[in-house]
């Protein structure tokens, strides 16, 4: 099997959705809504008249759902749409998506989510998991409905390794030096997961020096963030898997206890039993970096086996290696470019209250940043070219590197290890969690409500 994503042109659904009252007789919201895919010729154009008649922006969502899964009946729509909200995007679906993203004002139809239930349904029927009527009514969700897009594979379409075989390293000869890996350390256990076999599964689900974790890795949005499972009262830690389902580029992953919905950015249920729960999943720092800089530094690593147990081209650049090298991305969502590009990398902080995002490119000819987050001063020590950047506190103390080593204002050498900074006098400085990303992710997530280093 060959695992792909689609992308977001023309997709035709085949087979009739519902049957639906006779045209000759007065056109219902959801007939027209349901017309561009399953309506006779003559019945589509009756319908797309009613909704230019009708005049009501309500009618977008539906109509930009269908311009994306109907090729031959796209200017009509198009046509339509210019007709109710004055925009033209012609049968450019990308960029009618990101008409709607600007225009939240917009209320869709009430039988909006009826229809786009059914029409994810027909993609697969285990979709029915996710989109129960009652948990995708405007007021049940955290995100909008019409703004949930399907990812072009079905549920567990990229299947979640949970808990996988590890090797040593020693015995790790299909990687590369050069190969970029997911490094995570807790309480003396030490792992590399390659971003080359991580790529095809964006899931795994471990426990990892006695903590029960996930990794949640958006290969659309650049970013693995490691996720602590355990939640206050449940009990049992949560085991999260793919969707198949994207809100603004970013994967909604679920969990298989529930069948919520989750961003996988902000660790929040978003849509389904848990949206009411108060649940924010914790971090756990993780580092990108090399296979070569992590076995160096962490001799005693296990490493994920090639024996996942799935049939997968695991080569070194070959998973997605056309977007990773595009500017562009393949799905929608509106990016404010004023400060980086849509696909500029930054190192992302959540903690203490607030956010605050590093642009990657700020540590060229400059490993290590002293700054603060919400009061607390951080350390951050970086490096472009391995996509590398781990976070620690630093109290009162400012730090400079010096011919490889590490000094404090007052000329005390510091150790850096993967949990914490430690001094002389064995006191330490603890690790704190953050995350690659690219800039569109967060500036879609946390633009309004967090600060960026200029320096």
């Amino acid at each position: 099997m060959t695992l792909t994503r689609r992308a977001f042109g023309g997709l035709t659904l085949s087979g009739a959705l519902l049957p639906h009252t006779a045209f000759a007789q007065e056109i219902s919201a959801l007939d027209a809504m349901r017309a561009p895919l399953s309506a006779t010729t003559s019945e589509f154009a009756a319908a797309m008249a009613w909704v230019t008649e009708r005049g009501s922006p309500d009618m977008a969502a539906a109509l930009i759902t269908g311009l994306r899964f109907s090729r031959s009946r796209g200017p009509q729509i198009a046509e339509t749409l210019t007709a109710i909200t004055g925009e033209d995007h012609f049968t450019d679906w990308f960029q009618w998506m990101l008409w709607q993203e600007q225009n939240p004002q917009i209320t869709p139809h009430l039988d909006f989510p009826t229809f786009k239930r059914e029409i994810l349904l027909r993609v697969d029927e285990n979709f029915d998991l996710f989109l129960r009527p009652e948990h995708i009514q405007p007021d049940q969700m955290r995100i909008r409905l019409e703004e949930i897009t399907w990812g072009g594979v079905v549920k567990d379409g990229i299947p979640s390794l949970d808990n996988p075989e590890l090797i040593a390293a020693g015995d790790a000869e299909y990687l590369r030096d050069d190969d970029l890996v997911f490094g995570v350390s807790i309480n003396g256990d030490v792992r590399a997961y390659p971003l080359r076999i991580m790529g095809w599964h964006e899931m795994f689900n471990e426990v990892i020096g006695g903590v029960p974790v996930a990794l949640a890795y958006c290969t659309l949005c650049g970013s693995g963030i490691l996720f602590e499972t355990d939640v206050a009262g449940r009990s049992d830690p949560l085991v999260f898997g793919s969707s198949g389902f994207l809100y603004r580029s970013n994967k909604l992953m679920f969990d298989r206890e529930t069948h919520s919905l989750w961003n996988q950015w902000t660790g929040k249920p978003v849509v389904g039993p848990l949206v009411n729960s108060g649940i924010e999943l914790q971090q756990r720092p993780v580092v990108i970096t090399t296979w070569d800089s992590w076995k160096a530094s962490n001799p005693g690593t296990k490493v994920l086996s090639l024996d996942t147990g799935f049939r997968r081209d695991y080569g070194s650049g070959v998973v997605y290696n056309d977007y990773f090298a595009s500017p562009d991305l393949m799905f929608p969502a509106q990016v404010d470019e004023r400060q980086l590009a849509q696909k500029d990398y930054i190192f992302a902080v959540r903690q203490f209250g607030a956010a605050r995002a590093w642009p990657l490119e700020a540590f060229d000819g400059r490993p290590i940043i002293n700054d603060a987050i919400a009061g607390t001063p951080l350390l951050l020590i970086g490096d472009v070219e391995t996509r590398s950047v781990r976070a620690y506190e630093r109290k009162d103390l400012t730090f400079t590197p010096a011919n490889g080593r590490l000094l404090d204002n007052t000329g005390a050498e510091w150790r850096v290890t993967e949990d914490a900074l430690i001094g002389p006098d064995g006191a330490t400085m603890p690790r704190v969690a953050g995350h690659i990303s690219y800039w569109f992710a967060w500036d879609n997530y946390l633009g309004d409500a967090a600060t960026v280093f200029d320096g």
